[in-house]
């Protein structure tokens, strides 16, 4: 008896997931304008990647978006599929993003709990290499912004294989630990439209501090979500998504 891999996965069905995105900037600019303690803080925590080559303003513009104790969210995007009236797959979008990081939190929270609690099924977090960064970005966030951590988030005492994530870029891994491959990447071996039109995360910072481009960047997070969508909808062996089966609220 052939048995499919994603069977022997146990991959929960797409009305179960909740597809998530988060875009972070660093706290301030540039290094120069952090407060002189920060300034330290951020030279010890990046003292292994210092080279001959490399200086704190360098790595500050090049790392600190991504490490939570430097860093802010800016947009988190959110996606979840339901059935239409014929039976197709509807994916709705929405946004929750602005300067204020503790209000982006607080909606995405709210809206997440209302989810869940309308789903009336269990539910997954489905994202790309969620499970090390924007998972964990969002609950150390919500702690330094001093707002409870929701139980739905606290995974401290689950067992691995108890946690509901859904991780795109672990589903590629097979099991192999050394392997990593970006979402776009991913997205063009399975054919899929690429997420990354006109930005990427390299240019995520430069958006919001020079450009005052907010907008570009919701865009650009709601397609991640979009993708992420689509990838599960392929792993699953089923149809994609057509421009009409997607609704942005």
């Amino acid at each position: 008896m052939q048995i499919h891999y994603l069977t022997a996965m146990q991959i929960p069905q797409p009305e179960q997931c909740i597809f998530i995105d988060i875009e972070t900037v660093s706290q301030q600019p540039d290094f120069k304008q952090l407060p002189a303690e920060w300034q330290s803080l951020f030279e010890e925590k990046t003292s292994w990647l210092q080279t001959e080559n490399s200086t704190p303003e360098s790595l500050y513009q090049e790392k600190a978006a991504i490490m939570a104790e430097f860093g802010k969210i800016i947009c988190i995007s959110v996606g979840y599929l339901r059935k239409d009236a014929a039976g197709k797959f509807e994916l709705r979008l929405k946004s929750f993003y602005g300067d204020d990081e503790a209000v982006v939190l607080t909606m995405f929270v709210q809206s997440v709990a209302q989810l869940m609690q309308a789903r009336k099924m269990r539910m997954w977090f489905a994202g790309h290499n969620i499970r090390e960064f924007d998972i964990p970005y969002i609950c150390r966030r919500l702690l330094v912004q001093g707002q409870t951590l929701p139980q739905w988030l606290d995974f401290q005492a689950l067992k691995p294989w108890d946690v509901p994530l859904l991780d795109t870029l672990q589903l590629w891994k097979f099991g192999d630990y050394k392997h990593f491959t970006s979402l776009k990447l991913l997205a063009a071996c399975l054919g899929i439209a690429s997420p990354k039109q006109d930005l990427d995360g390299s240019m995520v910072g430069n958006a919001y501090w020079q450009e005052k481009a907010l907008d570009k960047i919701v865009s650009y997070c709601q397609r991640d979500v979009l993708t992420v969508a689509q990838l599960l909808l392929r792993f699953s062996q089923l149809p994609l998504l057509n421009d009409e089966q997607v609704v942005v609220q």
